[in-house]
């Protein structure tokens, strides 16, 4: 099978955790981070150490969000639909999550989600936000009506 990508990583990313997957000239490496800005930026810097052009990510829950926004400046940065990638059977563990990932990755074989931009992002959270507050004032003045129509 052709390879597109001879340097490229996968990631299986969890709340603590972050298990990447290196694959250089087809030899894995694998090591294990956390999620906290500073393990993060460790990362990426061993990432690009590394040579690493290309990372897959799986999109689970939010949990991918702080690692996409830390590598998408420095390294193209794939986000994929975990639906799109399950193919390991027997026993899952990360590590054969995250090598699957580069593996698929390496052969061109993933389809990315759409990511807006970082403006459009920034925008939407807003957005979301005000939303929710406005739903917060909404529900406040209710309980204040209701308490004013008891008393």
């Amino acid at each position: 099978m052709e390879v597109l990508y001879e340097i490229c990583a996968g990631l299986d990313v969890h709340a603590r955790t972050v298990v990447a997957c290196l694959v250089r000239q087809g030899r894995k490496t694998v090591r294990t981070f956390g999620t906290m800005t500073e393990d993060l930026l460790r990362l990426l810097e061993w990432l690009k150490a590394e040579g690493c052009t290309h990372v897959a990510i799986e999109s689970t829950g939010v949990y991918w969000k702080p690692v996409f926004n830390i590598l998408e400046g420095s390294i193209e940065v794939m986000l994929v639909n975990a639906r799109h990638v399950k193919a390991v059977t027997g026993k899952k563990t990360d590590v054969k999550d995250c090598e699957w990932l580069a593996d698929l990755l390496r052969h061109g074989l993933l389809r990315p989600s759409f990511i807006p931009k970082p403006s459009i992002r920034a925008l939407r959270e807003l957005t979301r936000y005000r939303e929710s507050l406005v739903r917060e004032q909404t529900a406040i003045g209710n309980r204040i009506v209701k308490l004013a129509e008891s008393g």
